[in-house]
């Protein structure tokens, strides 16, 4: 829509939006308030689009889903949607056993929450994954296998890349863990509209994924969270915590480490992943984690938004010898 003829370009040229004349053959493209000149190639998750005279052509290939849980109660679902949620307790993270009670499914994954700090926010401690009959849990950086007496044979393979523990199961399911407080459940396309669980539905709306165990659409986060508790015995969580309300002498400190993630040193990415949501919930970090490990809780959340970058093509160099 950018390149258009009109009263500024001689007869046969078309205004390319940047103050020059092109032929219609030349004209750019934008994708996220950036410019491409035509012929000019980006990747969209795992398609690929080609400018041409001003419009993208994209390949339409089915792309696997993220979900990442990060920090202390950090979501953001397979199809995007950012939320906080500070339970206690154990939760459904993700599974396809959905509907009603005996529908079958291949696998589940529990997140285990804590506390972290004392001002109540929480963070995921232990991982359970159930794959078939395989029960693994993740916890304290290494991970151990459990065989249980029900369900089918899913094979699985786990390697190391860099910080990452990677468990990837013939099922079409992936789990990245940092060995610390973030996870990525990657899906298979397959998977689609068919899970359930704090990550979402998979549908490709973000507008539906608060969707309850009992199948109802929840406007607000935190009854949608407590319906996933694995244990009823766990108290509802019923009020949202602000840490840096309850700790004010934090805020400034969280508030100035944090702006990283606005800086220059970020600059190539702000126009391919929204900065502002990691950069609160960086400082929601950085207040809340005031028993030890506050340097942890820092580069987890910036981290979280670095890998964001990558996923965008946007490789960001932050790690410094004095920055996490």
């Amino acid at each position: 829509t950018e390149c258009i003829s009109g009263c500024v370009c001689p007869e046969g040229l078309f205004d390319d939006g940047r103050g020059g004349c092109v032929e219609e053959k030349d004209c750019p493209c934008i994708h996220n308030n950036q410019w491409y000149s035509s012929g000019q190639k980006i990747t969209v998750d795992c398609n690929t689009c080609t400018c041409q005279k001003g419009v993208w052509s994209c390949t339409d290939n089915v792309c696997y889903g993220t979900c990442m849980i990060y920090g202390s109660g950090h979501y953001i679902t397979f199809d995007g949607k950012f939320y906080d949620f500070d339970g206690n307790c154990e939760y459904v993270a993700i599974q396809d056993f959905c509907g009603d009670k005996n529908s079958s499914g291949s696998f589940s994954i529990i997140t285990e929450n804590v506390p972290c700090g004392t001002t109540g926010v929480t963070c995921s401690k232990a991982i359970k994954m159930f794959l078939g009959k395989t029960e693994l849990k993740l916890e304290n950086k290494e991970y151990k296998e459990i065989q249980r007496d029900v369900g089918d044979d899913v094979v699985y393979w786990n390697r190391t890349v860099g910080l990452y523990l990677v468990i990837e199961a013939s099922n079409g399911v992936m789990l990245i863990w940092d060995k610390k407080t973030t996870v990525f459940v990657k899906l298979s396309p397959d998977y689609k509209g068919k899970v359930c669980g704090l990550c979402g539905n998979f549908d490709d709306k973000s507008n539906n994924d608060f969707t309850t165990r009992s199948g109802l659409q929840e406007p607000n986060a935190l009854k949608f969270g407590n319906s996933w508790k694995q244990s009823p015995m766990c108290p509802d969580v019923t009020q949202e915590i602000k840490p840096c309300d309850m700790k004010p002498h934090r805020k400034s400190w969280a508030e100035k480490e944090c702006s990283i993630i606005q800086s220059e040193v970020f600059k190539i990415c702000h126009s391919k992943v929204d900065p502002a949501p990691f950069y609160e919930a960086c400082v929601h970090d950085a207040c809340s984690c005031d028993s030890g490990g506050d340097c942890e809780c820092f580069c987890s959340a910036v981290a979280a938004y670095a890998q964001e970058c990558t996923k965008a093509e946007a490789c960001v160099f932050w790690r410094t010898p004095d920055i996490c």
